[in-house]
């Protein structure tokens, strides 16, 4: 399923018409597209904890109208929502979101379709789990939907299986893809890296060896630790700081130098040669511009090999291997 590089990379709109303003976010879309990116990424929940309102639909609407403001844009861009996580209330999230019943999917889904000014989808991510519903409940809502494909972010494997079992079968299409938190540094177990709110929500070796056994897409947020690789304002979330990550953060910058390349770029040309897809979150062109200069990176087959074993560590192996 990994397609070419450039098309490799995810947009991730987050904080499109709430951080990022609408001129920016506009900017940003364009470059992507003239850089040869293809796969947009939201959410209705976008971004609720950021906005006037308490409630997400801002980036859904930006994205809306730029569809609208560039004609015949759409054929050029694949367009991939998620839902389950909105918040009911103001300040209501985590304990009150909409979920994932079959009454909630329908109605956010229709919302989402309203905002992005789209007939249809091309890949549906539920968003987060949820325990109250029934996984095989919810499967059926999708089924029907106007969208190409389903993703699932931020569930255990064991329930991800439960649903592509029970999608099986009724003859419904299975989720092929996974949505998780990923990036060259490991955080230390026991321990959530920020912006990772499910217990869930780092690709562990099950998800990743289950994926790859499946022939499954796996997309990773916050690959870059936004920012934190190069930006020397910012530092190494403490989830990773562990003697792990010391030696791999040596080898990091051992082939970031020989590839005259930052660490960041580096971390995204390791994780295509995974078959995992990043995901970008930024708000400059400059980091945009950077981002596709790091999928097109080649390293060699000595600078995957020290990356993949600083540690002796396996758990991507299964991707190396497709």
């Amino acid at each position: 399923m990994t397609e070419v590089k450039p098309s490799s990379l995810v947009l991730g709109a987050m904080m499109f018409g709430t951080a990022v303003d609408e001129a920016t976010s506009f900017a940003l879309l364009d470059r992507f597209v003239e850089r040869g990116g293809v796969w947009l990424d939201t959410a209705d929940c976008y971004a609720f904890w950021a906005s006037d309102t308490g409630h997400g639909g801002d980036s859904e609407r930006v994205l809306g109208r730029w569809l609208a403001a560039r004609p015949g844009i759409r054929s050029k861009v694949r367009i991939a929502t998620k839902l389950g996580a909105e918040p009911l209330e103001p300040g209501s999230w985590p304990d009150r979101r909409e979920g994932l019943s079959p009454a909630a999917v329908r109605t956010a889904f229709a919302g989402s379709l309203d905002r992005l000014g789209v007939d249809r989808v091309d890949l549906l991510w539920l968003h987060q789990e949820d325990r109250s519903v029934p996984i095989e409940e919810t499967v059926d809502a999708l089924d029907g939907l106007a969208a190409d494909r389903f993703g699932i972010s931020n569930h255990p494997a064991w329930l991800v299986e439960r649903g592509r079992a029970h999608a099986r079968s009724v003859g419904a299409r299975p989720f092929d893809a996974l949505q998780l938190n990923a990036t060259y540094l490991r955080p230390r177990p026991g321990t959530l890296p920020p912006g990772v709110a499910h217990r869930f929500g780092v690709l562990s070796d099950e998800q990743a060896d289950y994926a790859a056994e499946h022939g499954m897409d796996v997309w990773a947020y916050t690959p870059l630790l936004s920012g934190a690789y190069d930006n020397p304002r910012k530092d190494i979330p403490e989830a990773y700081d562990h003697p792990g990550n010391a030696s791999r953060l040596a080898v990091l910058d051992e082939v970031a130098k020989e590839a005259d390349a930052a660490r960041g770029q580096v971390v995204l040309a390791w994780l295509l040669s995974r078959g995992i897809r990043p995901m970008l979150g930024g708000s400059k062109l400059v980091q945009l511009d950077a981002a596709f200069d790091g999928v097109a990176l080649e390293l060699s087959a000595d600078q995957l090999r020290r990356l993949d074993e600083v540690d002796r560590s396996d758990w991507a192996a299964p991707y190396a291997q497709r």
